[in-house]
């Protein structure tokens, strides 16, 4: 999935994020949802979510 839908999304489930500095080099971040910040449905570049370490990021890829 590409985490580019919000209801793809859930608290507690593992994701890889792109963080604000790594947008270039698109190095990926792997951790659990805390809590979901974009509240639109649909975000071109990823769901924008908080981890449960603090980090906020793009979500980029959701594994199965």
């Amino acid at each position: 999935m590409s985490g580019q839908y919000r209801d793809e999304i859930s608290a507690g489930m593992e994701v890889e994020i792109i963080l604000k500095k790594d947008q270039r080099s698109g190095k990926r971040t792997a951790g659990v949802v805390k809590d979901i910040l974009t509240s639109a449905s649909y975000h071109s570049r990823g769901i924008k979510v908080r981890l449960e370490d603090g980090r906020v990021g793009r979500v980029c890829f959701i594994p199965l």
